[in-house]
């Protein structure tokens, strides 16, 4: 059975695997760079650590692959009767992180 972490970044929680890769907002650093996760919140697998909020000493490593844009959103504001719309538009910024190891 694979181990598997919760953790949390840019205010979301992740469920994240070993070798795989996870999609977060932006997190500074170069390509290649490696990154620590230190907010886990579970850790599952063949035994189970939950948090109260974090497991303590858990971590979680990995290495950035790339930095994107998303695709754009557009919000519009729009007030009936009175010709007013405005249309704007956004892209985030986002962060692809490959997962290496889970240590507990």
């Amino acid at each position: 059975m694979s181990i598997w972490a919760v953790i949390r970044t840019g205010g979301k929680q992740y469920k994240v695997e070993e070798g795989k890769t996870v999609v977060v907002e932006k997190l500074e650093g170069e390509k290649d760079a490696k990154i620590t996760f230190d907010n886990v919140l579970l850790i599952g697998g063949d035994k189970v650590a939950v948090g109260n909020p974090l497991v303590n000493s858990a971590k979680v490593t990995g290495k950035i692959t790339e930095t994107f844009k998303d695709k754009k959103v557009l919000v519009v504001k729009f007030k009936s009767k009175s010709r007013y719309m405005r249309t704007n538009g956004h892209r985030q910024t986002k962060t692809k992180v490959l997962i290496e190891k889970i240590t507990n």
